[in-house]
């Protein structure tokens, strides 16, 4: 396959931005180069620079302070100085023909989930959770769109971790290139370069979301409010005297064990819970489909949980916001300073996050045992390269998510 031009610079070694960051197994790698030139302006908004934020990515939106400073980059950049930044994308960033370093149109964003304990290796953790985020040229519509984790695709070689290439499970990606000390840079590269091949996405950025972190920003927004869909039983977690732990560590207690339940209905959840919840997929009717939603359904109730005034205006509580996300996540802006990245997502906000459906919310196989995805989903991600999404949503309606 012939190599590209892409727009990002050369890897610099890495050092640590003021304040701490996230800790990730990596090679000692970051980006450096000029900022592009600014965004075209836009009327401003009344919702606080955070709460839009939070749409954007999860944790990658909540970054900044919530004050009622719209568009202050240099108040951006000071509020996101301790996220952690490596370079996730490798050669799979767009390229000048695709827009380059200009971000004044569409913009497409790669999140990776991954459920990392301290137990696990850091070369045997696979990103489960493969989000790609698309936000139209106009920046004020936001969509998510899950690609289910046993997808069979070509997994290229990847010289970092060894890899010769091969077809396998998408969701080994993340674990392959984190091979022979590829780190999770190297795992989000080698998926990132994958999602390319498979969809013809190239991207603007990508972050790698560490879920046990996520419950310490959860909690600093104090609960999510989220719908049960359908009662699940907790397939990793369990009550001990009343208290939640992992099952392993439970086990040890030699104390008896009552299962967490999800039970069905619209509920306050504490940061345990809301991600115990996102991480089921056994048990629930569509399997790792109806795990997708849910945690699509989580980054909005995120989001919405974020645009609570009293939670905007406590500085205290902001602060801890913007430490505990700085904890949970690693960013690549694919060259562009995180305040240029942040201040093109001003106008969106979580009213406008769509949740999209891939192969219409359940399986579909490919005859080997795998799936594939459809060719209504090709056509979709076909429409986030062109950026028509709204356009093909509008003619296919079926692929809205109905979760609130």
């Amino acid at each position: 396959m012939p190599v590209q031009t892409s727009r990002r610079p050369p890897s610099l070694d890495s050092k640590r931005p003021p304040g701490g960051s996230a800790v990730i197994p990596s090679q000692a790698r970051t980006r450096g180069g000029a900022d592009p030139a600014p965004p075209k302006k836009r009327p401003r908004r009344k919702d606080p620079l955070w709460a839009r934020l939070t749409v954007v990515a999860g944790a990658v939106l909540m970054l900044t302070s919530g004050v009622a400073i719209v568009g202050s980059k240099a108040l951006i950049s000071q509020a996101t100085g301790n996220i952690a930044q490596r370079n996730l994308l490798g050669d799979a960033g767009k390229t000048d023909a695709e827009g380059g370093a200009s971000l004044d149109g569409p913009i497409d964003m790669l999140l990776l989930g991954v459920d990392a304990r301290e137990r696990w290796a850091a070369d045997d953790v696979r990103s489960d959770s493969i989000i790609v985020l698309h936000i139209p040229a106009t920046h004020d519509q936001a969509y998510l769109i899950s690609v289910p984790r046993d997808t069979e695709a070509h997994i290229p070689a990847f010289k970092k971790s060894g890899w010769q290439g091969g077809t396998d499970k998408i969701n080994a990606a993340f674990q392959i290139g984190a091979r022979n000390g590829g780190g999770w840079e190297g795992g989000a590269q080698l998926m990132a370069q994958t999602i390319k091949n498979l969809t013809g996405v190239s991207f603007d950025g990508a972050a790698i979301i560490n879920f046990g972190g996520f419950k310490n920003v959860i909690d600093t927004l104090g609960t999510v409010r989220i719908c049960v869909k359908q009662e699940v039983k907790s397939h990793h977690m369990s009550y001990v005297d009343g208290k939640p732990m992992w099952n392993a560590d439970a086990k040890k207690t030699g104390k008896p064990m009552t299962p967490v339940v999800h039970k069905k209905g619209c509920q306050e959840m504490e940061g345990w819970a809301a991600l115990d919840y996102a991480r089921q997929r056994y048990g629930l009717a569509q399997g790792d489909y109806d795990r997708q939603a849910n945690q699509q359904q989580l980054i909005k109730a995120m989001a919405r949980k974020a645009t609570d005034k009293g939670i905007l205006t406590n500085p205290l509580k902001l602060q801890q916001l913007v430490k505990a996300a700085g904890k949970a996540l690693v960013l690549d802006v694919n060259g562009a300073s995180i305040e240029n990245f942040v201040f093109t997502m001003r106008g969106v906000t979580a009213n406008e996050l769509t949740m999209l459906k891939t192969n219409n919310g359940t399986f579909n196989g490919n005859g080997n045992g795998r799936e594939e995805l459809s060719p209504e989903t090709l056509q979709m991600f076909q429409a986030v390269k062109q950026d028509k999404l709204a356009e093909f949503v509008f003619n296919h309606p079926e692929v809205i998510s109905n979760r609130k």
